[in-house]
C-alpha cells in the first residue's frame, strides 16, 4: 500500500485524479469544490452541467461519484462525490462517508487511475467529527487497496493515495491513524 499525506492545495497535485468534495448540483461551491472549479476553469463547469440530473438539481446524490476531465488542472481527472451532512452520527453518515470512498476508489481503478488524492471530505462546513472522517477514510482505501492486491496479486500496480489536508491540524489528525 502505498498511502501518503501531505498539506497543500490539491488543485495542485499531478495525479491521476483529484476527488471534489463537491454538493449534489456539482456546479461549484466553497471550500475544496470551490477552489477545484475556479482552478480547473469555466470547461469544468460546462462538463458538470453535462452529468444528468438523477432528479430535480442533483446530478451526484450522497456517497456516489462521477468523474470528469480535470481540464486546467494537474490532475487528468476530477472524482466529485458528495460527503454527507453531520447531524449526530445516527443518521447514515458514517455509511454515506464509507460508501463516498468506495465509489471514489472504484471510478478511479475503473478508468485505469494509477494515483488518486482525496481531501478531507464532510469536515468543513458539512460538519463530520475530524477524527471520525479520517479514520473512515484511511480504512476504506486500505481495505480497497488491499482487496485490489490480493486480486491482481501477479500484475498488481498498486495506486498511490494522497490524503491532501489543507491545514496543519487536519494532517496530524491522518499522521496519528496512518
Amino acid at each position: 500500500m502505498r498511502i501518503k499525506i501531505v498539506k497543500g492545495d490539491i488543485t495542485t497535485l499531478a495525479v491521476d485524479a483529484i476527488v471534489n468534495a463537491a454538493n449534489q448540483v456539482m456546479l461549484g461551491g466553497g471550500g475544496v469544490d470551490g477552489a477545484i472549479h475556479r482552478a480547473a476553469g469555466h470547461e469544468l463547469y460546462e462538463a458538470c452541467l453535462k452529468v444528468p440530473e438523477v432528479r430535480p438539481g442533483v446530478r451526484c446524490p450522497t456517497g456516489e461519484a462521477r468523474i470528469t476531465p480535470g481540464f486546467k488542472l494537474p490532475a487528468k481527472f476530477v472524482i466529485h462525490t458528495v460527503g454527507p451532512v453531520y447531524r449526530d452520527g445516527q443518521h447514515g453518515e458514517p455509511e454515506k462517508l464509507v460508501a463516498c470512498y468506495r465509489n471514489s476508489l472504484a471510478l478511479a481503478a475503473e478508468n485505469g487511475c494509477k494515483s488518486i488524492a482525496f481531501p478531507c471530505i464532510s469536515t468543513g462546513i458539512y460538519g463530520y467529527p475530524k477524527e471520525d472522517a479520517a479514520k473512515i477514510a484511511v480504512r476504506e482505501v486500505r481495505e480497497f487497496l488491499a482487496a485490489k492486491n490480493a486480486k491482481n496479486a501477479k500484475d498488481a500496480e498498486e495506486m498511490d493515495v494522497i490524503f491532501c489536508c489543507f491545514s496543519e491540524r487536519d494532517m496530524k489528525v491522518y499522521q496519528v491513524i496512518v
